[in-house]
């Protein structure tokens, strides 16, 4: 009787191979027909492997498809990695996100707009509206929504530049900082003083900051720390870095917003 390998274990075996042959997730992709997040996907063990993929792959990788199905395949495989393979891991899937000052500025007032009258809604819950906004718009679409970059620290994630964003529209007249409390803590809110630019919003930018609001803006700061906190791209990324945007592609439910299809060769 034939050994049987779970999808966990061809895609631990897939990812093995890449990096002994090289390739970054995106070439590799490329040469067997399929989307990086799809390729993602497969090495995390949450997709299954066509028949065609897995022939593809045998090519690409120099493997035979008998021996892979062994037991003891990895145990001839040249599998000494180096001590920053994890971090390699992270950095050749990294793409760069450009900070877009005006549609950050849009996206904060709309946020504002929809939520700054809740009493919950201080600077903690803000930043979370805005890294799942972000986040999953990148996660579903493949493209940075604001492109501001996240850093992992203890009250985390914080959007970098944020400071600075809103004293230049606190003195622009477009926000008003107010210092309160709520259930007895210190809170920082932020209210709108002029309406979001629609027209710098896509109706499929919106549609995500939009579902994102429905579910957390009535979350307390605890609840929406320590939900963010759970979230792989924060959990793995080392305290103090900023944390790449294409770990979205490595989210679990109930973190991931998207629909990752078997049968998807695109």
């Amino acid at each position: 009787m034939g050994y049987e390998l779970s999808k966990k274990e061809i895609g631990e075996r897939i990812a093995k191979l890449r990096l002994i042959k090289s390739f970054s997730q995106e070439d590799l992709a490329k040469n067997i027909a399929i989307s990086r997040p799809s390729l993602a996907q497969i090495e995390l063990g949450n997709r299954s492997v066509s028949l065609s993929e897995m022939q593809r792959l045998s090519i690409v990788l120099g493997f035979s498809l008998d021996d892979f199905m062994t037991k003891d395949f990895l145990t001839n495989q040249s599998l000494k990695l180096p001590d920053e393979t994890n971090e390699e891991l992270v950095e050749e899937r990294i793409s760069v996100p450009t900070l877009n000052i005006n549609k950050f500025k849009n996206v904060l007032l709309y946020i504002l707009e929809h939520c700054a009258g809740k009493p919950n809604v201080g600077e903690t819950v803000l930043y979370k509206l805005l890294y799942f906004s972000d986040f999953n718009y990148y996660e579903l679409y493949e493209e940075h929504l604001t492109g501001a970059k996240y850093k992992k620290l203890p009250y985390g994630p914080i959007p970098q530049k944020l400071d600075a964003i809103i004293n230049q529209m606190i003195d622009a007249n477009q926000l008003q900082r107010i210092k309160t409390e709520f259930k007895g803590y210190p809170q920082k809110r932020y209210l709108p003083l002029v309406k979001a630019d629609l027209t710098l919003l896509k109706a499929s930018e919106k549609d995500v900051i939009d579902k994102v609001i429905e579910q957390m803006s009535d979350w307390s700061a605890t609840a929406i720390s320590d939900y963010s906190h759970k979230d792989l791209p924060w959990e793995v990324t080392e305290e103090g870095k900023d944390i790449s945007y294409n770990l979205a592609f490595y989210r679990e439910l109930p973190y991931s917003v998207r629909v990752y299809d078997e049968d998807d060769n695109d």
